[in-house]
């Protein structure tokens, strides 16, 4: 009887310690404490200059819509819209443009684009020497802004860009910009050209493979293939002729270049560079104007103008009309020195 006893005082006594556990908490593995749960709020929207609710001021923008003469079923891609709160946030947080012209060139004209770029020169060749005759722009050059603008289609901004634009024309910051912006993007819905819900682009409202906004659209978009649609967003025959459209009407010179980097002789006068004091590319030459490699520049009567581009490290370029023509398209120095070396790196 007695070889129970101790079976039995070992069971007494792990039911004491599991009591004790029970009560008090293991000292071996502590309770956990019950963790809050974790919700992600949802963005609030930035303080704007607008002080009418926005309900208010879309049923003014529809009246107004309607007053204009757009559809009905146009319209209605108004309807249901909230402020993006995100489209405020990137406008407030735009970069003030501090990068240095040899890093903002470092990061657009890589090796893999420019290899990406002659594939698509040699796979579009046919199309593109199509769209080049009916415009004068190098093949070379139609690569270039795709390939800055969306990485060749490929980065083509995934926001509504009629939501985006009303957005941004509630601000108030630019208000009156952008709410023309936004009956322009309604035209073109209404004319039938893409619908509502398939018409993206940036945050800013710049649409399709181009970039183009809604004005820009309505003025250089062109139907290339002829399918009754000038189609950006998916049709390369109307991106390239789009794109060509736009520079041949901002004064393209055909068969011309963009400029070059060049090299300025010892006590160059400063206030010779800019775009106000265009003399011929003889003349810098006779004023010791050389390539950077301190040989002589070609004979030429060519119009041209020396800049001095900020945060350039003291790099001069001496440029052509058709940089003027890039800049069109986008006002920055360093964007249209871009687009013209990675047009030379691309080549004939």
């Amino acid at each position: 009887s007695t070889g129970f006893v101790r079976p039995r005082l070992a069971l007494l006594g792990l039911l004491v310690l599991a009591a004790c556990a029970k009560s008090t908490g293991d000292l071996r593995t502590p309770a956990q404490p019950m963790q809050p749960e974790i919700t992600t709020p949802a963005p609030t929207m930035p303080e704007t200059l607008n002080t009418i609710p926005f309900p208010d001021w879309l049923a003014d923008l529809k009246r107004e819509a309607a007053t204009r003469g757009l559809k009905p079923a146009t319209i209605a891609a108004l309807d249901g819209l909230d402020p993006l709160p995100k489209v405020i946030e990137l406008d407030r947080r735009q970069p003030e443009g501090k990068a240095s012209l040899s890093d903002y060139l470092a990061n657009r004209i890589t090796r893999a684009r420019v290899a990406r770029a002659k594939a698509l020169l040699a796979e579009n060749r046919p199309l593109l020497d199509k769209v080049s005759a009916r415009y004068g722009v190098q093949p070379r050059f139609i690569l270039a802004f795709w390939g800055i603008e969306t990485d060749f289609g490929r980065v083509t901004g995934g926001f509504q860009v009629i939501q985006s634009l009303a957005t941004l024309a509630y601000d108030g910051r630019r208000a009156e910009y952008f709410r023309g912006e936004l009956f322009k993007a309604l035209e073109i819905i209404d004319a039938g050209a893409i619908a509502a819900r398939d018409m993206k682009g940036s945050w800013a409202g710049a649409m399709g493979q181009t970039q183009f906004m809604p004005s820009s659209y309505l003025k250089f978009a062109v139907d290339f293939n002829g399918n009754g649609k000038a189609d950006i967003w998916n049709e390369p025959a109307d991106v390239f002729g789009s794109i060509a459209h736009y520079l041949a009407e901002n004064g393209w010179r055909r068969g011309q270049g963009w400029g070059r980097e060049v090299a300025l002789p010892q006590g160059f006068r400063q206030e010779l560079a800019g775009l106000e004091n265009a003399k011929s590319v003889d003349a810098w030459r006779n004023l010791g104007v050389t390539n950077p490699d301190g040989s002589k520049l070609p004979h030429s009567a060519v119009q041209s103008w020396i800049i001095l581009p900020p945060r350039s490290n003291d790099r001069a370029f001496m440029v052509y009309d058709n940089f003027k023509a890039i800049r069109a398209y986008n006002p920055s120095h360093f964007y249209a020195i871009a687009i013209g070396q990675l047009a030379d790196a691309i080549g004939p």
